[in-house]
């Protein structure tokens, strides 16, 4: 893992966190729960879903979930599999946090007020109250949960052959983080699901690329400790993390067509890569010293960069320009006219 230090003066404690808290004034991040919203979650915790008869039983498959070190909102786990003949089956679970909410109780009218967990170096305003979000709901290891479970089949070139999406019960093994799963994969002691993180999830970034996709490896930016105070690190994205994203996209490019086969629905659209924005775009490449050969795509250029160098980094600063026009579109009957994401190069819609 390649890391850039950004900037060399240490800031201290007190000062780092007076800094976050006017950040979170003046952004008006909550920094608490309603008393209602925290007595109605604290309530329905042990309570849990209450179709606890109807939901399909997988708890035999062996699921781990994938997050940064010390994580407990774990809201997705997968299981991977190869099938008969090549190919893959991709199970994909999604916490089911739904399963403990009612339309309309206070969780739920704060989770509307909220719209996302939003993350700070120190801390995080989560969407739902942590007994749920990191208690009840998450999908922590050995124990059963509710989930809404995506299962995906793969042909040999990484296309869907199949999809299918029903609530489930689920039990992760294991709670693995980049850091150490990355170990695991590069001296060959991962096992299970990890094992195969590798091939299915180059098998889907091939694929997206041969619709004229791209996948941004956009660099973290991290506070981490130096000597009594702290700094600023950059952080290039695990090959891990860019495999496991690949699971996420995958789950939405299905649900997407599912959407548009049912008439409703709501898809992340983007318009795709202007003409001139991509001649720009060149130039800058050219500027910065980044190869881009006349003759290669652009998601190609991006899965060769190392984005903790700083010259990759910049390069991929600059192509979220071509991301310029996202939008989130409802249709209820025709399809919307722009209905592809243009990164991705198909439909798309954000379901994990």
């Amino acid at each position: 893992m390649t890391r850039r230090r950004l900037h060399p003066r240490a800031v201290g404690p007190d000062e780092l966190r007076a800094g976050f808290d006017a950040v979170r004034r003046e952004l008006e991040v909550p920094t608490s729960f309603p008393p209602a919203a925290d007595a109605a979650a604290a309530a329905a915790a042990p309570r849990g879903p209450a179709d606890l008869g109807a939901r399909l039983d997988a708890r035999d498959l062996d699921f781990v979930t994938l997050d940064p070190l010390g994580s407990m909102d774990l809201d997705q786990a997968f299981h991977l599999a190869r099938r008969d003949g090549g190919g893959w089956r991709v199970r994909y679970a999604i916490a089911d946090v739904a399963a403990f909410v009612a339309p309309g109780d206070p969780v739920d009218a704060e989770a509307w007020v909220r719209g996302s967990t939003r993350y700070a170096p120190d801390g995080r305003a989560p969407l739902h109250p942590p007994v749920l979000s990191e208690g009840a709901a998450s999908l922590l290891p050995d124990q059963d949960r509710p989930a809404a479970l995506w299962t995906v089949d793969l042909g040999a070139d990484g296309e869907r052959t199949a999809v299918d999406l029903r609530r489930a019960w689920v039990r992760s093994r294991a709670q693995l983080d980049y850091v150490g799963a990355q170990h695991a994969v590069d001296d060959g002691t991962a096992t299970g699901a990890l094992a195969l993180l590798t091939e299915v999830g180059t098998a889907r970034a091939a694929a997206i690329r041969r619709r004229g996709g791209f996948d941004l490896p956009l660099p973290d930016q991290e506070v981490v400790p130096a000597g009594d105070g702290w700094t600023l690190e950059l952080r290039g994205p695990l090959p891990v993390e860019r495999h496991n994203a690949q699971l996420s996209l995958l789950c939405g490019l299905a649900a997407a067509d599912l959407m548009l086969g049912l008439g409703v629905g709501l898809l992340r659209t983007l318009p795709p890569p202007d003409p001139a924005a991509l001649e720009r775009l060149r130039a800058v490449a050219q500027g910065l010293g980044v190869a881009w050969p006349a003759d290669v795509a652009l998601g190609d250029v991006l899965d060769g960069l190392d984005s903790s160098e700083p010259a990759a980094a910049a390069f991929v600063e600059e192509t979220t320009t071509l991301l310029r026009g996202a939008a989130y579109v409802a249709f209820d009957g025709a399809p919307p006219e722009q209905a592809v994401h243009g990164a991705i190069g198909a439909p798309y819609a954000h379901v994990t």
